[in-house]
């Protein structure tokens, strides 16, 4: 299968929804957040969502790509091949229960891969009054699928690059967390992000895997947690950027491990992470968050 590296800035169909306070609960839910930010109405400034609550609202237009798409003769089956590969996040400011979130996409850039293309769609969410929520870059690698016409690259994410220690033995620290067994279908329930290999053995099984597997957004919603507990303060607003390379499996009823490998927030806010398996391989690499200094 081949895809074209003309469809570069074609837009997806937008769509528009009210966040209600049910759904942004039920997210830190899913992932036990029990952040009092996320859960506790009585408070002053109100409820805000999980930083990470983010990957739900722009879950309905990836799901439904083939037909969002606004360009003449896609090839809807590649979509097929695709697997969760690349994240990354910036967050003007945190969703709040009651927002009136307008969601558009374009395709952001089309590059080659040995293992096939890496597709990266832009979705910008904006409130009532037009301004900036929150940008997301969603990597899939359509596996086996040839890029023609060249590498076409319009809109990346700045990542910054890991400067300081990448050894594991001398981290900043390390979180062991527990995934129970019905984290899958927990997460698949509160969030709506739904796939059959996350949920379905039998389906999982049919397309290669051992087994259901955890969503990627859900492992990665879970060292935000980590980290936005041990060097936000608990303060999920302080989060101002999240991104990461998908790399590898998380098992229900294992226990992962996020590990933070450097930090330098009185500089610049940056921190680097992983995320390791039952195995020992990473299941996030390339892992980084900003961090507002103030």
């Amino acid at each position: 299968m081949e895809i074209s590296s003309t469809i570069l800035g074609a837009e997806i169909a937008g769509r528009e929804t009210t966040v209600s306070w049910r759904r942004t609960t039920n997210f830190a839910a899913s992932i036990g957040d029990g952040n009092v930010r996320y859960f506790d109405d009585t408070r002053e400034k109100g409820l805000v969502a999980p930083p990470m609550f983010a990957v739900a609202q722009t879950w309905p237009l990836s799901v439904e790509l083939g037909t969002r798409l606004q360009v003449d003769a896609f090839p809807s089956e590649v979509l097929m091949t695709q697997v969760h590969y690349s994240e990354h996040l910036r967050f003007h400011r945190l969703v709040r229960p009651g927002d009136r979130l307008k969601i558009t996409g374009k395709v952001a850039t089309v590059l080659s891969h040995r293992s096939g293309t890496h597709f990266i769609v832009r979705y910008d969410a904006t409130d009532a009054k037009g301004e900036k929520v929150f940008t997301e870059h969603s990597g899939a690698m359509l596996r086996g699928v040839t890029c023609v016409d060249g590498d076409r690259a319009d809109d990346l994410p700045r990542i910054p690059h890991n400067r300081g220690n990448t050894d594991p033995a001398s981290s900043v620290w390390e979180a062991p967390i527990s995934v129970t067994t019905f984290l899958p279908y927990v997460y698949d329930g509160c969030t709506d992000i739904v796939f059959p290999i996350h949920t379905s053995p039998r389906f999982a099984r049919q397309v290669g895997l051992p087994g259901i597997i955890v969503q990627g957004t859900a492992t990665l919603a879970l060292a935000a947690r980590e980290i936005v507990d041990r060097e936000a303060g608990g303060d999920p607003g302080r989060l101002k950027a999240l991104g990461c390379r998908f790399s590898g499996m998380v098992l229900p009823g294992s226990e992962i491990r996020v590990r933070l490998l450097t930090k330098d927030v009185k500089e610049t806010g940056h921190l680097f992470f992983e995320v390791i398996n039952a195995e020992g391989q990473r299941a996030i690499s390339q892992g980084y968050a900003d961090l507002m200094t103030s």
